[in-house]
């Protein structure tokens, strides 16, 4: 049970970790006491709210105050597990969900190298951080600006999984201590159901290897779960994502 604690714990220091890493280079991250929150102009990512602890009517009435500042929405995010209550207050105070995932993790022993139909490029230039940034964009219909990717592919690990010399999807690895979280793995519309996502996590998991990570961590969503279930991944908690109704 401590360590089905721990890393969750570990799991959502790696995602929340990740965000502060974008927005911090932008001046863009608000650490407050009882929440935190990320927003960047000109992209959608992070741009995300989350709480640092219990959640009371006085600080969803705080929370709502500041979103209704912010000139574009900011995704909430929740992984108070099992707790109804917090579901309750956020949705009587006027949010709706917007999403569910479930935070996933495998212990990562040596990872074999096999031999896959795809090629991985890092960014590590202006023209291949414009490049990924559309291929995301594509894969998964919201933006990670060019601007971000330029300012932290020294610190997140940014990848373009290439077929036949041209893209197909995306990767993202970033590292917190023995963790290494894997994140935007995306696949474009008219190169999906080819196996692709599953030569992608064989990458990214020898990659995590490599590295020396004792565990992998993720958020996945409820579809897409059974390729990660496949691998190994065990299901830790749940992460429940809220938008404002701004109407209210």
């Amino acid at each position: 049970m401590k360590e089905s604690y721990n890393i969750i714990q570990a799991n959502i220091i790696n995602l929340t970790s990740i965000w502060q890493q974008a927005a911090e280079l932008f001046d863009s991250c608000y650490l407050l006491n009882d929440f935190n929150y990320c927003y960047i102009e000109n992209s959608d990512w992070p741009n995300r709210l989350w709480f640092n602890g219990s959640i009371t009517e006085s600080i969803i009435d705080e929370v709502k105050d500041k979103l209704f500042s912010t000139p574009k929405p900011i995704t909430v995010s929740c992984w108070n597990i099992d707790d109804s209550i917090s579901d309750h207050l956020l949705k009587k105070a006027g949010f709706k969900e917007k999403s569910v995932q479930i935070g996933m993790s495998l212990r990562l022993k040596e990872w074999p190298q096999k031999q896959l139909r795809l090629n991985f490029n890092k960014v590590v230039n202006a023209d291949q951080a414009g490049l990924w940034a559309e291929v995301y964009s594509k894969a998964f219909g919201y933006r990670i600006s060019e601007e971000i990717v330029k300012k932290t592919w020294g610190d997140i690990e940014f990848y373009l999984a290439i077929h036949e010399e041209g893209p197909v999807g995306t990767a993202i690895i970033y590292r917190t201590g023995n963790i290494v979280g894997i994140h935007g793995i995306g696949i474009i519309p008219d190169q999906r159901r080819q196996g692709f996502a599953e030569e992608i996590m064989e990458f990214v998991l020898s990659r995590a290897s490599i590295l020396g990570a004792s565990h992998i961590t993720l958020q996945a969503s409820v579809m897409g779960k059974g390729l990660y279930s496949k691998l190994g991944f065990k299901e830790d908690f749940v992460l429940k994502n809220y938008i404002l109704d701004q109407n209210i």
